[in-house]
């Protein structure tokens, strides 16, 4: 079995208009997590309960073999954090910074740190508050990846950023994702962006754990089949539906179990298959998130 980064098991946390229920996470060492969902979910409260930042009322959570709060010292030693709201002092350089956490982490790399000055474009001697925001985004990864931190964390590293400057920082991010082996759970809820860089991804919505599998799964069995059925005709139980919609003859079919027997029972129910259609995984997001609320509501 792979080494896990991450195991948290049933852990909850109540706040009078919120509740992260028992949720179940592994992250192995090595991987890429996309850990997706829409704002107000849970995922920063999950992320601050994996930092020892807040105290889980229940469950149990390891960080790269460290029991979460009570080691997190040891931890944290070992843990890259960026978040779109991690704020740098203003008025010293990037330099200054760069130099400040090498103080901190004996792990820093000053070669490397160059190389990645020069990969995002940035100058050590301008001045915080006189990068963009972009910028600014670029320089907290760099002080985060220069430390060669065995987990690096990312919290909606890319909301605020203009279209220009999100493709920036994830073209660079996913080129030093190639530097060597690293495990990341990259949280957010564009799924666009996610999916450039995720070898796994876990879906939550209203603190719950909703579904998780690696993404090249996710994209091989979720399938939309456009079919028209025979006058009176009906199709039988099919394994995966997630959705069955139209009207008249017409029928559009939206399953996350796609195979070939999926194809013969349409057939045999006298069905003309028009398309079989992959999905992106923001399709694949909504139709999850919306199939286990409709579960709940009955």
């Amino acid at each position: 079995m792979d080494q896990l980064a991450v195991k948290m098991r049933g852990v909850s946390k109540r706040y009078p208009h919120f509740s992260l229920d028992r949720l179940d996470l592994t992250l192995a060492q090595g991987s890429i997590m996309g850990f997706l969902g829409a704002n107000g979910a849970g995922k920063s409260t999950t992320i601050r309960i994996l930092m020892g930042l807040v105290e889980q009322d229940s469950g149990s959570v390891e960080v790269l073999g460290h029991d979460m709060p009570s080691q997190q010292v040891l931890a944290k030693a070992g843990i890259g954090f960026v978040s779109e709201d991690l704020r740098l002092y203003g008025a010293p350089t990037l330099r200054w910074h760069m130099d400040l956490v090498a103080s901190v982490f004996p792990g820093w790399a000053p070669n490397y740190a160059e190389a990645l000055l020069r990969r995002f474009d940035l100058q050590a001697d301008r001045k915080i508050k006189g990068l963009s925001h972009g910028q600014r985004v670029k320089a907290a990864l760099l002080l985060a990846l220069a430390r060669r931190p065995r987990l690096l964390v990312l919290d909606e590293p890319t909301t605020g950023l203009d279209p220009v400057a999100r493709h920036e920082v994830l073209s660079e991010l996913m080129s030093v994702m190639l530097d060597e082996e690293r495990t990341v759970l990259f949280s957010s809820h564009n799924t666009r962006d996610v999916e450039q860089i995720a070898d796994a991804i876990t879906f939550i919505d209203r603190g719950r754990i909703v579904d998780s599998a690696d993404k090249e799964s996710y994209l091989e069995r979720w399938r939309r089949v456009r079919l028209d059925l025979p006058p009176r005709g009906t199709l039988p139980p099919l394994p995966g539906t997630v959705s069955l919609a139209g009207e008249g003859r017409s029928r559009i079919l939206t399953t996350s179990n796609f195979s070939d027997a999926i194809t013969h029972a349409c057939n045999a129910a006298g069905a003309t298959i028009h398309a079989i259609e992959t999905m992106s995984l923001e399709e694949i997001f909504v139709n999850t998130v919306n199939g286990r609320r409709e579960e709940a509501a009955k």
